[in-house]
């Protein structure tokens, strides 16, 4: 005979636990929690951000301990004694704090060059103009007292003649004489000084003689008979 009613295989137990519904609470607890935490902590960086906003900077505190009096940039300009400045031209600072001079202050100014000699001018003596060459141990000075002129004389109309340089057989010399006599008959040494006025031993001195003679048709040099 078979049964009324079958038994039912594989019935699944009705679960009685509350162990889900517990979790699932937790969860959302702690997900509550995480964000709590976090909006705190946005909160606090945003009022730190305005508390450090609103702090004004101080501008009057001394300057850095870092920079010394050596920086150049804040070291005192270096003075410059007034006496040693040429000129009276200012002195300027720049704003790196050196001290800048102008070129024509810092220049030594350049002595101006010698003036040019002026030549010099012969002396007008009066005369007769004639031609010496210069012989074997004379001198520029012993040349002038044949003449009977002033080494200042003989100098100026020889401008362009250095005395110590002259040369003999080369150098020629311009003189200045009161005239120039040609001997004719009967002239004696003796009797030509006395014509012009000046001594026998003067013209014999000017014309280089040693001897009392001269020749007919010789030129003798007549010196002045004052120094000129």
């Amino acid at each position: 005979m078979e049964e009324e009613s079958p038994k039912k295989r594989n019935v699944r137990p009705t679960e009685s636990s509350n162990l889900p519904l517990i979790t699932l609470v937790v969860l959302v607890l702690i997900v509550l929690g995480l964000l709590f935490v976090g909006y705190e902590y946005i909160a606090d960086d945003t009022a730190g951000s305005e508390e450090l906003t609103n702090i004004i900077p101080d501008t009057t505190s001394s300057v850095s301990p870092l920079i010394t009096n050596t920086d150049p940039i804040l070291a005192e300009p270096e003075r410059i004694d007034s006496s040693l400045v040429i000129d009276s031209a200012p002195v300027t600072t720049s704003d790196e704090g050196t001290v800048e001079v102008p070129e024509e202050v810092a220049e030594t100014p350049k002595p101006a060059p010698p003036a040019p000699k002026p030549a010099a001018r012969p002396v007008d003596v009066g005369g007769t103009s004639t031609t010496h060459t210069v012989k074997p141990g004379e001198t520029f000075f012993g040349i002038a007292s044949r003449y009977n002129l002033k080494p200042e004389t003989l100098r100026s109309l020889n401008p362009d003649v250095e005395p110590t340089e002259i040369k003999s057989g080369v150098t020629r010399l311009n003189v200045r004489v009161k005239t120039i006599h040609t001997v004719g008959p009967g002239d004696v040494l003796r009797v030509v000084a006395s014509k012009y006025g000046i001594s026998k031993e003067l013209l014999m001195q000017a014309n280089g003689k040693s001897k009392d003679f001269a020749q007919r048709g010789e030129k003798l040099v007549i010196p002045f008979a004052d120094k000129k």
